[in-house]
């Protein structure tokens, strides 16, 4: 990864969306939706530089700090522009935008994106200030697939630990996990594992028009999902780590589910977890995923309630209601 240059990863035709922080929030997260994309770096007219990015987060934070029923309209989504929301949220807390240079490694590209917990590097020209890519793990990794084989031979997945059980009504569990950073919800059903609510899926609220009315369960959050699901594909800890990547460059998807021989979940293993394995531990013969804070929930999970969730555990939850901890 050392050999190869962030430019080398930037496709040949690609859309890059940028908005000014003197738009409205409301727009810019119609506009996300509008070209398919997850987020855009936010440029400072006043500062004439690039202060910042817009992602879901961002819209799931804003659902979370401003909704209160289905009877009252969230104003602040509605009239706040980028700016004002960044100011509010953020207060004094502004840091400068992580970027890259097309010149730099891929190696530090993936080593700044570990080692500052993001899932977006902007790829910035330093000599004219253009914003050229925004580097994902899900590039990184499908290069990496396809010219890099060689580092995924003779690795394996590992151990997971065991899944902890909650009420969907829990409040304990609810402040305990407000914190967290969860990227995934996987459904079971019986047992098995039959569908994913993942960040992704939030921005369908925007899309819909439903953000004013979260008093939903997951499961009919689910059924607005703007692309043909095509169901939840599964890996085993003893798979290859070649075939984990195969599998997930080849469908194009985030995550995998880790199942047992008796299709029992048994946690995710993300993109970001591959990577990890691969720049920090490079010379170890298999990589372990950490999956102590999993979580299994009902699928009758109110939004809202989801949305306290979600603000580096991934999160199961299950069909049949759970009452407590066990």
């Amino acid at each position: 990864m050392k050999s190869h240059r962030c430019y080398d990863i930037i496709p040949t035709s690609s859309k890059l969306v940028v908005f000014d922080v003197s738009l409205q929030v409301k727009k810019a997260f119609f506009a996300l939706v509008a070209n398919g994309v997850r987020a855009a770096p936010l440029w400072d007219s006043k500062r004439q530089a690039f202060v910042g990015m817009l992602t879901i987060t961002d819209f799931i934070n804003i659902l979370h700090r401003y909704y209160k029923s289905p009877l009252v309209q969230i104003y602040e989504l509605e009239e706040h522009k980028i700016e004002t929301w960044r100011e509010l949220y953020l207060q004094d807390s502004f840091k400068p935008l992580v970027n890259i240079s097309p010149d730099a490694s891929l190696y530090d590209a993936v080593y700044s994106l570990l080692r500052n917990k993001i899932h977006r590097l902007p790829v910035v020209d330093p000599s004219t200030g253009n914003a050229l890519y925004i580097l994902t793990h899900k590039r990184v990794l499908r290069f990496l697939q396809l010219f890099v084989r060689m580092l995924f031979l003779s690795r394996h997945l590992c151990t997971f630990s065991s899944i902890p059980l909650a009420s969907n009504c829990c409040l304990l569990f609810l402040v305990m996990f407000r914190n967290n950073k969860m990227m995934a919800i996987c459904c079971l059903c019986a047992g098995k594992v039959v569908d994913i609510y993942s960040k992704f899926d939030v921005i369908n609220l925007a899309a819909e028009k439903t953000y004013n009315n979260l008093d939903v369960t997951v499961t009919e959050a689910l059924r607005h999902r703007s692309q043909y699901f095509e169901g939840v594909l599964k890996c085993r800890r003893h798979d290859s780590l070649q075939e984990v990547v195969d599998r997930i460059v080849t469908a194009e998807v985030h995550r995998l589910v880790v199942v047992n021989e008796n299709d029992v979940v048994e946690g995710i293993v993300s993109l970001s977890d591959i990577l990890q394995a691969l720049v920090l531990s490079p010379g170890v013969s298999c990589f372990l995923l950490l999956c102590n804070h999993n979580i299994i929930i009902s699928s009758t999970l109110w939004i809202s309630s989801f949305l306290l969730l979600f603000p580096t555990a991934h999160t199961c939850f299950q069909g049949k209601e759970k009452n407590i901890f066990t």
